[in-house]
């Protein structure tokens, strides 16, 4: 898990990279392959943030729809980058990802906020991905730890 955990960090960094540039649905891999020729990104850490960045770009929509319909006196547009990011990237895995628990998602991006984000950004994370999955998989919101 530890490689998917690397994978993670690489594709936020890939989608940062990406919107702060324009975005722009055809440019998304690219920014991800000229992260991964410029930067030291190992062979196990490719697939996964592969994974993730394709699963952002071809359901963007989606997951942009499903983040704000989970915000609470936000718009997407006034969220950080990286927090926009991060719960792109967390919702289109708990969406689209089959072996991942959602609640191990929602640690992960807690982890990536509190790594490139703000100080309230982990907690923030914490709250939008938690609503997200009581909505999409809702009998694992009820098995908590």
């Amino acid at each position: 898990m530890r490689n998917r955990s690397r994978a993670r960090g690489w594709a936020l960094q890939a989608l940062y990279a990406w919107e702060s540039r324009g975005g722009g649905e055809e440019r998304l891999m690219m920014m991800l392959q000229e992260l991964f020729d410029e930067l030291r990104v190992s062979p196990l850490n490719r697939p996964y943030a592969e994974v993730l960045v394709r699963l952002v770009g071809a359901n963007l929509a989606k997951v942009n729809t499903t983040i704000e319909e989970s915000l609470t006196n936000w718009r997407m547009n006034r969220l950080s980058v990286i927090d926009r990011n991060v719960l792109r990237m967390g919702v289109a895995e708990m969406m689209f990802v089959d072996d991942v628990a959602p609640r191990t998602t929602i640690r992960e991006m807690v982890q990536l906020a509190e790594k490139y984000g703000t100080y309230e950004s982990p907690r923030f994370v914490n709250g939008v991905l938690d609503a997200v999955m009581r909505k999409i998989a809702p009998g694992d919101a009820t098995d908590a730890p």
